[in-house]
């Protein structure tokens, strides 16, 4: 049964390498379905690969080969919560040193221009912290960071 609601992301063409490099890369994650074009469409023939039904971290997507000239941005983005060092360097790490590019603040692009927010649980807590004073010096360190560092954050809490 289709999901109720879907995320559609719109690729030029690769929607099926993007969701074959989700599901290698990111836990609960699989390629459902392929499926081509039943027709000629303006970016493409018959018999391409046309949608892709995906799953990102149990999240169900849809990836539309709908041709150039709607690229991604980062008013949406994917907010992964790690558990630890380790797993915010291999999640960074992958989507970074696959063609993707390092932002700021736990952000990172993909190479198809999606946009993702690699977030410790270390971090999200910090920020929100009851002590005002160990958030603000969370919030602070975490803005000197490009990929978040989990002890930097902690010692910043303790002051």
């Amino acid at each position: 049964m289709q999901p109720r609601n879907t995320i559609c992301l719109w690729y030029e063409r690769d929607a099926l390498d993007a969701a074959t490099f989700y599901a290698n890369t990111f836990p609960d994650s699989s390629v459902d379905a392929v499926h081509q074009a039943p027709g000629d469409y303006p970016a493409g023939k018959q018999g391409d690969v046309l949608t892709v039904e995906f799953t990102v971290m149990g999240l169900p997507c849809l990836g539309l080969n709908g041709g150039p000239g709607t690229p991604h941005n980062g008013a949406f983005s994917f907010q992964v919560a790690t558990d630890d060092q380790q797993e915010t360097d291999r999640l960074w790490d992958a989507i970074v040193n696959n063609g993707g590019q390092a932002i700021a603040c736990g952000w990172c692009r993909d190479k198809w221009g999606l946009s993702w927010q690699i977030t410790p649980r270390v971090l999200s807590a910090a920020i929100i912290d009851p002590d005002p004073a160990a958030a603000k010096r969370a919030f602070e360190a975490m803005m000197t960071m490009v990929k978040i560092d989990i002890a930097a954050i902690e010692k910043a809490v303790k002051g």
